[in-house]
């Protein structure tokens, strides 16, 4: 039997009430099981997270004063202190945060509290990718060279990595090997930043590989149950976007072979609890392949390994933290997967403006035949259908301090083909409203044929055009879904008027020139301009016939073609409301253009704005500073990444808005830089 003595459990215990250490989709993911199982629940939340859902569905909920990470989530003894004030007998620490940290895991199990992860020891293994890729090199398991003082001309590629930490930061792809040291640098400051450790190393880049993974639950008699693999290579700046399992394109020989690699990765640390091994695969030769690293803790995207296999992995986890053998998960683990999962991250970003995380409020969510939140639904022939994860509601509203993850998206089907049509099919016909999303790549990735063929690789988006990643508009939707914006808000001021109810919108005495209303539409320079007429024989453009119309659905007739058009209004502004626009073509958000605008509110000429929401790292001039084009004058972090903003032209530093710390919002002056033409002007 394996040896468990530093194990969070030495006997067999009833977990009565839980605290989840996290936020969100996963602390609502864990509360739903829990709530099954009739343990009770407790929740700690940030100032800012306050208003969401999983604070309000804990039985109990305890506040972290602040709203950063640092502040909140990451404070150890303020987690503990919640739990002993609630009497939680068990932390859950969900992903991220504190979920891998051996220091939180061993206070918890000093304080006596049942810790529902993996022993202090194994995460200290696994935490080092630098030191557990010897342990894996030691049990047997492929592991990539070590590059870091011998690379050549001959090893290129090359990829630089942080030793701690994931999910892309800290991480260099090099291609000239006199870029390396500075590439190490820049990579070494990123993780540091990200993780408080800034030790990176270097390994061959596989140009065209694979990420697979393979979940894996061991329990305290050193059992280690495998749930298959799953694929992850769709990705940008190594994060994952799309998920699915079983992997596609895999022999039954190399399924076994990366099985029994991660079981033995597993065993090779006394692994307890629920994990991910991580393999790099040459997708030119899937019989290739080595290990990346082990997160020792519940993936992000387990959900499609619980949808073929029919288990709840967070009940295994809290079965083993309980010190119950894995029994019949370890049974559902040996029996064949059913069917194919697919699961989506979707991401309030702009893939067209390179990934920029969007902030503000979510004012319509609802994406149409979800069958259960956050366990496997029950469907026809033992398959589930569509499944939602997700940390919000309509209206709830998505900030700058956290991830920009707004929900994760989950098909199981018979076959991969099917489950690809349907989560794509309900992604187009989602109601997103208030926030710029990933849904539309989402939609043409499991739509594009080399997807759908199998063909997938950590590259996908470096050798595969896509229309959403361009700033690419599509004029014929936009034209009508103004032309159908602009008829629901003329009928939304009929309905309210109170007087000469009787005369047609826009009807005129004598007609001369047609009605026109402008609309602003982001990421276009020009207005969009809708000519129209009105009266009693209704609405008229060229846009085409309308056959009905109120202030929330219009039906247009093009070419003896009818679509309707769903719009929802948000007058929060009334002089220049916001109309959503959904169509079976697509989503088109539109800002009406005022009649007067005020001179106060335009922006001053030279202004340095904030290109997505996030927080001020460096200020790297001062006001009165004379800069030239390309020179930095700020940086800021968003998504744990790093951004410079630069002098858009030689000038003087006008003004400066902001500090190190300073949080801002998408479209906030930073600073200003005057032109030497203006700035002598001045």
């Amino acid at each position: 039997m394996t040896d468990t003595t530093t194990s969070s459990v030495t006997a067999p215990r009833v977990i009565s009430r839980i605290l989840v250490a996290n936020r969100g989709e996963i602390a609502r993911r864990v509360f739903t099981t829990a709530r099954r199982l009739g343990i009770e629940t407790v929740a700690v939340h940030s100032d800012a997270d306050a208003g969401l859902p999983f604070v309000a569905e804990a039985d109990q909920a305890v506040r972290l004063p602040g709203n950063t990470p640092a502040e909140t989530y990451l404070r150890a003894d303020l987690v503990i202190e919640a739990a002993r004030k609630t009497g939680a007998d068990a932390i859950h620490p969900g992903y991220g945060f504190l979920s891998e940290n051996a220091d939180f895991a061993r206070q918890v199990i000093e304080a006596g509290i049942a810790w529902i992860g993996p022993a202090p020891e194994s995460i200290v293994s696994m935490g080092s990718k630098i030191e557990s890729k010897k342990l894996m090199e030691a049990a047997g398991v492929p592991v990539l060279a070590d590059l870091g003082t011998t690379a050549t001309e001959a090893d290129l590629p090359l990829l630089v990595k942080a030793s701690a930490g994931g999910g892309g930061r800290g991480m260099r792809i090099v291609r000239d090997l006199s870029a390396l040291s500075k590439e190490v640098e820049l990579a070494s400051a990123e993780a540091a930043s990200a993780f408080g450790d800034g030790t990176v190393f270097v390994e061959p880049y596989v140009e065209h590989g694979r990420h697979v993974e393979v979940q894996v639950v061991g329990d305290h008699d050193g059992t280690v149950a495998v749930f298959g693999e799953r694929d992850c290579s769709i990705q940008r700046r190594h994060q994952k976007v799309i998920e699915e399992a079983p992997a596609p394109g895999l022999s039954e020989e190399t399924r076994a072979a990366l099985h029994e690699a991660a079981r033995n990765a597993a065993a090779a640390i006394d692994y307890v609890g629920a994990g991910t091994v991580e393999f790099l695969v040459d997708a030119s030769d899937p019989t290739r392949f080595w290990f990346l690293e082990m997160n020792t803790r519940l993936q992000v995207e387990h959900p499609v390994s619980e949808a073929i296999f029919g288990v709840d992995l967070v009940e295994a986890q809290i079965a083993v933290a309980e010190g119950r053998p894995l029994g019949h998960f370890a049974e559902a683990a040996s029996a064949q997967p059913h069917g194919h999962a697919v699961e989506v991250r979707l991401y309030a970003e702009d893939p067209a403006a390179d990934w920029q995380p969007q902030s503000g409020t979510l004012g319509a969510f609802e994406i149409p035949g979800v069958i259960a939140e956050f366990a496997n639904p029950t469907g026809g022939a033992g398959l589930g259908g569509l499944r939602l994860d997700t940390g919000f509601v309509s209206g709830s509203e998505v900030g700058t301090h956290y991830d920009a993850m707004l929900a994760k998206v989950i098909v199981h089907a018979a076959t991969r083909e099917q489950a690809l049509r349907q989560l794509a099919g309900a992604l187009a016909k989602a109601k997103l409203h208030g926030l710029t999303t990933n849904r539309d790549l989402l939609v043409e990735v499991l739509r594009h044929p080399v997807f759908m063929a199998g063909d997938v690789s950590t590259d996908f988006f470096e050798t595969q055009e896509l229309v959403t990643r361009t700033s690419h508009v599509d004029e014929t939707l936009v034209e009508r879904s103004a032309f159908a914006a602009t008829v629901a808000l003329m009928e939304a001021a009929r309905e309210v008027r109170t007087v000469q109810r009787g005369i047609p919108v826009g009807w005129r005495n004598i007609v001369s020139a047609p009605q026109v209303t402008e609309f602003t539409l982001d990421g276009s320079e020009e207005p969009v301009r809708v000519e129209w007429y009105g009266g009693r024989g209704g609405y008229t453009g060229d846009s085409g016939t309308v056959l009905s119309a109120s202030s929330t659905s219009v039906t247009l007739e093009h070419d003896g073609v009818a679509v309707t058009y769903a719009v929802a209004i948000d007058a929060a502004d009334l002089a220049a409301p916001v109309v959503h626009v959904d169509s079976p073509a697509g989503y088109v958000e539109l800002t009406k253009v005022p009649r007067f605008v005020d001179p106060s509110e335009q922006v001053a000429t030279g202004s340095l704005l904030a290109p997505m929401p996030g927080s001020v790292i460096s200020v790297a001039v001062e006001e009165g500073q004379q800069v030239t084009a390309g020179q930095t004058v700020l940086v800021m972090e968003a998504m744990k990444m790093q951004h410079t903003i630069a002098a858009p032209t030689d000038g003087v530093v006008a003004s400066i808005s902001v500090k190190p710390g300073s949080q801002v919002g998408a479209g906030d002056v930073l600073a200003v830089v005057e032109g030497d033409e203006e700035g002598a002007q001045a």
